[in-house]
């Protein structure tokens, strides 16, 4: 034991059962412990026993009574020695003089250190700790007395210090207070020493160390936590001059207009600021235990001169719950608790310059039940009051990466189209997923599976699959620019469009049951774009040409030993892939480059034209300083050559 304290524990019934303990001893003859009996009580010399029972572990504690003081002269009840306490203990557990557990404890227990004595009321002085180490044994703490550890405590005999010899305190506390410098000969503490070292290293004593010590002033900063609001303006008239792409929209309180939106991490962030022409598409899951309501809606905003908006909002209630709701089978019980929650949200901002002019919001209800994941929708959209289909014609003219690519229907009365892929819900049902746009730069590759029955007629199974791909692409021209007019043709261009082969008349599948050969079961999204230009340093990012394509495969009913299951599975995908190309293509090379490669430094190991490289900026093998130096070396080295060359020179020999 290390304390005047150690606990066991009892395992088992302790009802009827006598704890005790007795001192025991080394019978000298045959070096063997004194047998115990169950006579003894719970006290013994200056140890106590204490237990306290539960229902199936009982605690056992052994403390220790007497003083550990070490004695001063002429004071009784005290240690003697530095080993105080050399004892050994045993405890006993008997139920009618049986025994039925035992415990030897072994105690070795040193006196108390701390000081006890008078103190002296002289006043210390403490040098100045910049210049001066406070003290050669820091970890000495206590006067006339040895500390623990304090290997450089001159109160600790040799005796105590082979108690904690191996553990003794490092660093300054330890005693370390002038630790040998870098410059110093003997030094191996620098990680890299050049091989110039010992040229220039320094032989001195400690004494002579360049060492301050470690200090500390005492000067703190108390770090002043922003808060999440915008200081107001004390100056008279309008509290703004109007919003800019990227400010935070606020709200009559001066506080930030917050929806939930997605965060770097993948989750939603409930109260994220709604920056200025920054428009976005988010889903949040959640369900009714974790269900909270976002902001309200009678909030005023800013409209960015001073004036407050009220939001015009239309609620509208949602029957179809398959897009949002994700069941939990077995939860189907009248029991079952529901509560009337928000579905989507859907904002709409009316902006004119650097103002808001109007806010538009639609909110959609539905019944969340318990056990039900809910997937809310969030949308923001800022639309012009120029504006007469939400075309966004701000900022950027070209595409930037993360934003929806802009589809339209040349072949139908509303121009407006979409290019969709798969955005899978619950069990990844092609029947309970929902489509996301795709996002320009953006590589993607989503999917659905499909239910297949095992009688499924091939042809059927051809067109319906070929149905679920074209359900995505809505559209027959995609804008080249962000900002494409519908009234200009050429702003646009045209999908093209490899349609699977028609496979009812020329494939046939034979009398196979179960399997279908050529599904075009895979959508190929291929888009070219490419850097035309840049405005105010931005790059300019335009679509070159769209094609759209199908991979077919083989589809087989899926079963286990016995096929007893009559539906099977179909995957299909749906991949978009961003090809960059450059805005005009490359310069041919001349007959002269073909055929004469003497000076082409990508096809020859000597590479004339770039004879003094090494000289210049864009050499980094070696530092600039160098390669100065060996290029002044070989220029002085050419020009001594060409002058002992020369025959006026041998004349002065």
């Amino acid at each position: 034991m290390s304390g005047t304290r150690v606990n066991s524990f009892f395992l088992g019934n302790s009802s009827g059962v006598n704890f005790s303990i007795t001192l025991r001893s080394v019978d000298e003859e045959t070096g063997k412990l004194q047998l115990a009996n169950c006579s003894g009580s719970k006290r013994a010399g200056d140890w106590h026993l204490n237990v306290t029972p539960g229902m199936n572990t009982s605690k056992v504690t052994i403390s220790l009574t007497r003083n550990l003081q070490l004695c001063l002269p002429n004071a009784t009840d005290c240690c003697t020695t530095p080993l105080c306490v050399v004892e050994m203990l045993q405890v006993l557990a008997c139920r009618d003089s049986v025994m039925l557990a035992h415990l030897l404890i072994q105690a070795e227990i040193y006196a108390n250190s701390s000081f006890t004595g008078n103190v002296s009321e002289n006043v210390t002085i403490i040098p100045n700790q910049v210049f001066h180490p406070l003290g050669s044994c820091p970890c000495d703490l206590t006067a006339g007395a040895c500390d623990v550890r304090c290997c450089c405590d001159l109160e600790c005999t040799p005796d105590l210090k082979q108690l904690f010899n191996e553990s003794c305190f490092t660093g300054v506390f330890g005693g370390d207070v002038n630790p040998p410098f870098d410059q110093l000969c003997s030094s191996q503490s620098m990680e890299y020493i050049p091989d110039w070292f010992p040229f220039l290293c320094v032989q001195s004593s400690l004494d002579n160390t360049p060492f301050l010590g470690y200090f500390y002033h005492g000067s703190t900063s108390i770090p002043r936590v922003p808060p999440f609001k915008i200081p107001l303006q004390t100056s008279p008239g309008r509290l703004f001059t109007g919003y800019k792409q990227g400010d935070p929209i606020m709200t009559e309180e001066n506080e930030y207009f917050t929806i939930p939106q997605e965060s770097m991490a993948g989750q939603c962030v409930g109260n994220a600021p709604v920056a200025y022409l920054q428009n976005f598409d988010v889903k949040c899951l959640t369900n009714l235990a974790f269900y909270k309501e976002g902001l309200s809606h009678d909030v005023r905003i800013n409209s960015g001169t001073g004036d407050f908006i009220q939001q015009n909002v239309i609620y509208r209630t949602i029957t179809d719950t398959g897009k949002f709701i994700t069941e939990n089978e077995g939860l189907h019980t009248a029991e079952v608790l529901c509560q009337n929650v928000t579905f989507a949200e859907d904002y709409t901002f009316i902006w004119k310059d650097k103002n808001i002019e109007q806010i538009n919001v639609t909110v959609f209800l539905g019944s969340l039940c318990d056990g039900e994941i809910l997937a809310q929708r969030f949308t923001v959209k800022f639309q012009s009051l120029k504006s007469t289909n939400a075309t966004v014609l701000f900022g950027n003219p070209g595409y930037q990466v993360g934003k929806p690519l802009k589809a339209a229907n040349m072949n139908a009365s509303d121009t407006s189209g979409s290019l969709n892929i798969w955005q899978p819900a619950g069990r990844g049902l092609c029947t309970l997923a929902t489509s996301a746009p795709v996002l320009f730069g953006l590589d993607s590759f989503s999917g659905c599976t499909l239910e297949v029955g095992i009688d499924e007629d091939c042809s059927l199974l051809r067109g319906n699959v070929t149905e679920k791909l074209n359900s995505l692409i809505r559209a027959t021209h995609i804008g080249k620019r962000d900002n494409s007019s519908y009234s200009d043709l050429n702003d646009w261009v045209e999908i093209i469009r490899l349609d699977p082969f028609n496979f009812d008349t020329n494939v046939s599948s034979g009398n196979l049951k179960g399997i279908c050969p050529d599904i075009p079961a895979n959508l190929n999204i291929r888009i070219i774009f490419a850097d035309v230009g840049a405005v105010q340093g931005i790059p300019q990012q335009e679509i070159l040409a769209v094609q759209i394509s199908y991979s077919t495969v083989i589809w087989q009913f899926q079963c286990g030993l016995v096929c007893g299951n009559s539906t099977s599975f179909l995957s299909i995908t749906a991949a978009v892939q961003f090809i960059k190309v450059p805005a005009q293509p490359p310069i041919p090379m001349t007959r002269f480059q073909i055929n004469y490669t003497e000076f082409d430094c990508n096809r020859n190991d000597v590479c004339w034209p770039q004879l003094f490289y090494p000289l210049t900026r864009f050499y980094t093998g070696e530092p600039y300083s160098q390669c100065l130096a060996k290029g002044l070396l070989l220029a002085f080295l050419v020009l001594l050559a060409a002058i002992m060359s020369n025959p006026w020179f041998s004349k002065l020999w």
